[in-house]
């Protein structure tokens, strides 16, 4: 069994455009002996992107993709205070500056699971302990 944590993008997709997503990284998500999960995160930064103006959900807003979410089975995994304190532990990666991001990635690292993510910058972390699934 797989403990996986989908990102912001792959969450996306997931919810509006299922097709650009590889059928074999959708026969893992939709495997009943993984468990997949979202991060709080997620939700922070699509209703940021919402808000600027930088992001559009078809008609939806934000916060209706927890109840999508929770239709999918996707439990929504939250950071607890200890993991965001102590986020200034991560090292940079390679100029890799992006909050949403980097605290995805944190994340992962202190809760032990395995990133599922359409970007290939991620694997810069690997040498740091991240599981990545791209």
């Amino acid at each position: 069994m797989n403990n996986f944590l989908i990102d912001t993008h792959v969450f996306l997709w997931l919810n509006f455009s299922p097709e650009k997503l590889a059928q074999n990284l959708l026969d893992q998500l939709q495997d009943r002996k993984n468990q997949v999960s979202v991060s709080v995160i997620s939700f922070w930064e699509i209703s940021l992107k919402y808000q600027l103006g930088k992001l559009s959900l078809s008609g939806i807003l934000p916060d209706e993709l927890l109840d999508s979410a929770k239709q999918m089975g996707i439990p929504v995994a939250n950071l607890s205070p200890n993991e965001f304190a102590s986020f200034f532990k991560l090292p940079s990666v390679d100029g890799h500056k992006d909050p949403f991001d980097r605290l995805i990635v944190w994340q992962c690292l202190m809760q032990n699971l395995t990133l599922v993510s359409t970007d290939s910058k991620f694997k810069d972390y690997i040498d740091l302990g991240l599981k990545v699934l791209i």
